[in-house]
């Protein structure tokens, strides 16, 4: 049997337990399959997931020695798969839980409206298969979700696709056998004739290359600069409209 695996890390004992017993209730009331470990302090997170893997982190900001935020950024420098919802008694980092993708806000105390919502659309996205750009090669059919590549390149031939696990997957073809499909996709864009890129995963646009967030150095057209910043700035827009309306949710 398949679970969502969850790990809570907070350094108040009263709050990692509200929290689980908030999911023993959404375990019982949802019949979830769901499991958990509780942390009180972020170090020892860390620790864990270098032995195992979690699909969602329940992270407090505010503790003592490594804190949220700092747990997060480590995280997210060989981790994008994990999901991340703060639960804080502060608004004051929000905005910088962007920078770490973090899926939701929650200001405390949790509660069974605030957090069984979030945990619904979580279960949901777990269960369901994520969309996938279905690959054909001579030898195999392969799919790759699309939340999951950082960017493709096209080389003499061959389509190179970056992932954010740091991995690459490598096949024959040209570049305009799946601009079709990947440019119907929200965030996606081409920002140079061999190079198309993922916007979610953009860590830093520069006059001539961006970053992606795995570190990776893309070049952008001089000519299609002016409408990648465009197109940066208004997904940046798009994506801080959705974190003012979870914090807005979080204050409900």
């Amino acid at each position: 049997m398949t679970y969502l695996k969850i790990a809570l890390c907070d350094d108040n004992s009263g709050d990692l337990l509200q929290i689980a017993s908030l999911l023993e209730a959404y375990r019982h009331s949802r019949k979830a399959e769901l499991s958990y470990v509780s942390f009180q302090g972020a170090t020892e997170l860390l620790a864990s997931m270098e032995r195992r893997d979690y699909d969602l982190l329940l992270l407090d900001v505010l503790m003592p020695g490594v804190d949220g935020m700092q747990a997060a950024r480590e995280l997210r420098e060989h981790n994008s798969r994990t999901e991340i919802v703060f639960l804080t008694s502060s608004p004051e980092f929000a905005v910088e839980s962007y920078s770490v993708r973090a899926h939701y806000y929650l200001l405390k105390p949790a509660t069974e409206e605030k957090l069984f919502p979030i945990l619904d659309r979580l279960m949901t996205d777990f269960k369901n298969p994520e969309d996938a750009l279905r690959i054909k090669t001579q030898s195999s059919v392969f799919s790759l979700p699309y939340g999951k590549i950082e960017y493709i390149e096209v080389s003499a031939k061959k389509l190179y696709f970056y992932l954010t696990d740091g991995g690459t997957r490598e096949v024959a073809g040209r570049l305009a056998d799946f601009e079709q499909a990947l440019l119907k996709r929200p965030g996606f864009i081409k920002v140079h004739r061999s190079y198309l890129v993922n916007l979610q995963w953009v860590q830093e646009l520069r006059q001539g290359e961006l970053v992606t967030v795995g570190g990776r150095r893309v070049p952008v057209s001089r000519t299609g600069y002016p409408q990648v910043r465009t197109a940066y700035t208004q997904f940046l827009f798009a994506e801080a409209d959705k974190l003012t309306q979870s914090i807005g949710g979080g204050l409900e």
